[in-house]
């Protein structure tokens, strides 16, 4: 039996006819994308706006550094520190009363004076050189108090400096240099003292204070 033939279709995929105008299947597919893409737009122009992405937030800034020292309160006011040396008055005047009331015959204490000052903090800075031991004891030596009360001399007679009587630069310059060379020699000495406790090869021979020592410009 004789196979029937195959038809041959053929299929004009010409955009355009013999004319240069678009055939009627490319125009109608070309109104369809149309379509398609204004509705596009519709949707894109209904469907509500995005967000746009949050900012990440601020760093926060670094705390200021605070002042390890604390605040220093407001000074006196003029009136605050005359209301003050009154009240201290009245109230000092009002003690040495009472005091001579319950010791007759006693004599009211002298004023304070810059001489004074030097000779308290002098008499002090001997007693702590062992300066002022009585007679057969032996003398106590605290250098270290020593020393600091030499340094608190030093401060009075700088910031006096320039403001000073011929008698008190006098009194605490003999002071100052007495003291300080009482300093290095107990030091001194109980360097030696020291050495002589645990000898160095070929021995050595023990030191102590200077004998009377004491003080010379208090009188």
């Amino acid at each position: 039996m004789a196979e029937k033939p195959i038809p041959f279709v053929v299929t004009d995929r010409r955009k355009f006819t013999l004319d240069g105008e678009p055939r009627q299947e490319f125009q109608d597919s070309k109104e369809e994308r149309e379509r398609h893409e204004r509705s596009e737009q519709q949707e894109a122009q209904q469907r509500p706006a995005a967000a746009p992405p949050a900012q990440p937030a601020a760093a926060a800034a670094p705390p200021e550094p605070t002042s390890s020292e604390p605040d220093l309160p407001p000074p006196p006011t003029g009136e605050q520190m005359e209301q003050s040396k009154l009240a201290f008055d009245a109230t000092a005047d009002r003690l040495d009363t009472a005091i001579r009331a319950t010791n007759p015959g006693m004599e009211r204490a002298p004023e304070m004076s810059f001489e004074r000052l030097v000779q308290s903090v002098y008499m002090t800075a001997i007693m702590q050189l062992g300066g002022a031991a009585p007679e057969g004891q032996a003398p106590h030596v605290d250098i270290l108090g020593a020393r600091q009360s030499i340094d608190m001399l030093t401060v009075i007679a700088e910031k006096t400096k320039g403001n000073l009587s011929e008698d008190e630069s006098r009194l605490i310059d003999s002071a100052l240099f007495e003291l300080r060379m009482g300093f290095l020699e107990i030091t001194q000495a109980l360097a030696r003292s020291a050495a002589a406790k645990n000898p160095p090869p070929g021995g050595g021979a023990p030191g102590g204070p200077r004998p009377g020592f004491g003080p010379s410009i208090v009188r």
